[in-house]
């Protein structure tokens, strides 16, 4: 019985199921949310295919967070690694309960790299905590013109932040942070430029301040949301935030809907690469190293 066990090919099964599962909630959620395909039938084709090169670089700017994240633990990882894994994360993070990518990516990092939960989760706090200063700089760059306080006020937090985490300071070298920094700040800078072709295909009459103020509400609506891409709350943030940014809400609902149905076509299109090149039974095989 056991050795019957052991000739079925339970990755296959398991590969099998997870493709399964991946068409059935991507068709699940098209035929609950029309407004998507509505939306995608009304969108330019040359919008949808200039958004998803942006969201292609998105995914490749993922991968180097990810590269820079583990230089933090020591750890190396190539660049082709750390984009499948990115891909593999991101379908599951929009799908999967809460934040599920980030929890693969750490139990993936430590069955293959021997990377420890404490040490990635420390150094995932870093590369937040950058993420999130970028943010909140473009949010209150509307209110805040005394750029040379603001700077020092910044500076003093991150030294605060430093003083007071339990990274191991040792291990983090000036290099790794000015990396984690640079691919931090391209992150916010892509999608301050992927927000501003949106709203300028709803509104052309949107300002590039406006867009600024705009991507840092958008952004730190992740922090606190619990559904897929912060549907709902990342709107709801950027309602609240009007007073900032002037964007009407109609405006708002628009250009989120657009920006909903280039990432889904997004992560149908990773999907199809994952499995197509069965990227999927090589990480489910590390895994089960």
């Amino acid at each position: 019985m056991y050795a019957m066990m052991k000739r079925i090919p339970w990755r296959a099964i398991l590969a099998g199921l997870i493709l399964v599962t991946t068409v059935v909630v991507f068709s699940v959620y098209f035929n609950k949310h029309p407004e998507v395909r509505h939306q995608l039938k009304h969108t330019p084709l040359q919008l949808l295919i200039i958004l998803l090169g942006l969201y292609f670089l998105f995914t490749g700017c993922l991968a180097l967070i990810n590269t820079a994240t583990l230089r933090l633990c020591k750890t190396s990882l190539e660049f082709t690694e750390s984009l499948l894994l990115s891909m593999y994360s991101s379908v599951i993070n929009f799908f999967g309960p809460l934040q599920s990518g980030p929890a693969f990516r750490a139990l993936y990092l430590k069955q293959k790299h021997d990377v420890k939960l404490k040490d990635y989760t420390s150094a995932t706090a870093v590369y937040y905590f950058f993420y999130a200063l970028a943010s909140g700089l473009l949010l209150l760059s509307g209110i805040l013109h005394y750029w040379l306080l603001l700077m020092v006020v910044l500076a003093l937090a991150a030294m605060l932040f430093v003083r007071h985490t339990k990274i191991d300071i040792k291990r983090l070298t000036r290099g790794n942070w000015e990396f984690l920094a640079i691919a931090s700040l391209l992150q916010v800078g892509l999608l301050v430029v992927i927000y501003f072709v949106e709203l300028r295909a709803v509104m052309p009459s949107v300002g590039l301040d406006q867009v600024l103020i705009y991507t840092g509400a958008a952004n730190l609506a992740l922090f606190v949301s619990l559904t897929p891409g912060a549907i709902g709350f990342r709107e709801a943030f950027l309602i609240f935030t009007q007073r900032l940014h002037h964007i009407d809400a109609s405006t708002i609902i628009a250009a989120n809907l657009i920006d909903r149905s280039v990432y889904i076509i997004l992560l149908l299109i990773l999907a199809a690469g994952i499995f197509g090149t069965h990227t999927n039974r090589r990480l489910k095989a590390n895994l089960s190293k």
